[in-house]
C-alpha cells in the first residue's frame, strides 16, 4: 500500500490489500483532456501514486504546448502516457498508421491504445492492427462503440475480446466515453450488469479495464470486483476520491471492506 499522511491501516484495522504500484491489477487510468503541464504537476503531487496510466483524450495532445515536458512528468512518476485510439482512428482512416508510429516514436511513448469506437472497421483488420503495433509497442485495445444507439450482444463483446488479447493486447478497455453513457452503461449512465457479469465468465477480469468516470460506476464495479479492479477515464482531480472508494474510506463503500 502506498505511503499516507497516516498509518490508517494499522490504526483501522480493517482495510483492504491495495496493490503497490507497478500493479498488474487494480489499474486506475486518468484521462487528461488538455491539461498544462502545471496542472499535471499540480494533479501529481497527491494523484501520482494512485495513478497507472494516463491518456492524452481522443486528439487533445496535438494542442499541448508542452506535450514531450509533460510525458517526462508522467514517466518519472512511474505512469505510463498514451494518446487516445480516436486519434489512432483519425490516422488508420487516411492508411497513415506509419505516420501515427512515427508520432509515437517522436514522443517517446511506448504504450498505444487501438480502438474502432469511431471508425468502421472490421474485426480482423483491427487485430491486424493490434498484431503490427505489438511488434514494437505495449498495446491496449479499446472494444464497444461511441454510438449510443449500436447495442452489441454480450457473445460479440466475449469474441471481440478474446480475439484483441490473443492478437496481442495486454488489456482490453470496455468502452464507457469520457461520460459513461454509452457501450457498457446506458444512456442513464447505470451499469448494462448482465453484459459484464456476461463478460466476466469468459474473460479474467486482470485483462479488462472498465472505463467508469462517475462515481456510482465506480462504486459499482469495486462493490462487485473488489478494490483492485481496473477502472479508467477517471478525472485527475477524482483521482484521490477513487482511491478512498477502493478502501472503503467513504460513505459509498463504507461497510464493503469491513471483514477485510
Amino acid at each position: 500500500m502506498a505511503d499516507f499522511n497516516f498509518d490508517f491501516k494499522t490504526r483501522l484495522g480493517q482495510v483492504p490489500d491495495r496493490r503497490n504500484k507497478p500493479r498488474q491489477d487494480g489499474l486506475t487510468m486518468v484521462m487528461d483532456k488538455g491539461l498544462s503541464l502545471s496542472e499535471a504537476e499540480a494533479f501529481l503531487e497527491n494523484g501520482a501514486e494512485h495513478t497507472d496510466l494516463v491518456k492524452l483524450g481522443w486528439s487533445t495532445g496535438l494542442f499541448n504546448r508542452k506535450i514531450h515536458d509533460k510525458i517526462h512528468c508522467y514517466r518519472q512518476a512511474n505512469i505510463r502516457c498514451y494518446l487516445g485510439g480516436t486519434l489512432f482512428e483519425l490516422f488508420a482512416a487516411r492508411q497513415r498508421t506509419d505516420e501515427f508510429k512515427r508520432l509515437l516514436d517522436e514522443l517517446g511513448l511506448d504504450t498505444v491504445e487501438i480502438s474502432d469506437g469511431s471508425l468502421d472497421m472490421s474485426q480482423e483488420i483491427k487485430c491486424g492492427y493490434i498484431r503490427e503495433f505489438a511488434k514494437d509497442f505495449r498495446v491496449l485495445s479499446e472494444v464497444g462503440s461511441k454510438d449510443a444507439e449500436k447495442i452489441i450482444a454480450p457473445y460479440r463483446w466475449i469474441a471481440m475480446m478474446k480475439a484483441e488479447l490473443e492478437a496481442g493486447s495486454e488489456i482490453v478497455i470496455a468502452e464507457a466515453r469520457e461520460a459513461g453513457n454509452v457501450g457498457i452503461f446506458r444512456s442513464s449512465g447505470e451499469v448494462r450488469s448482465g453484459l459484464v457479469e456476461e463478460i466476466l465468465t469468459q474473460i479474467p477480469s486482470a485483462k479488462i479495464l472498465w472505463e467508469a468516470p462517475n462515481k456510482a460506476q465506480q462504486t459499482w464495479f469495486i462493490k462487485m470486483q473488489g478494490c483492485n479492479v481496473n477502472l479508467g477515464n477517471v478525472a485527475p482531480h477524482e483521482v484521490v476520491a477513487l482511491e478512498t472508494l477502493r478502501l472503503g474510506l467513504r460513505s459509498d463503500t463504507f461497510a464493503q471492506f469491513l471483514d477485510s
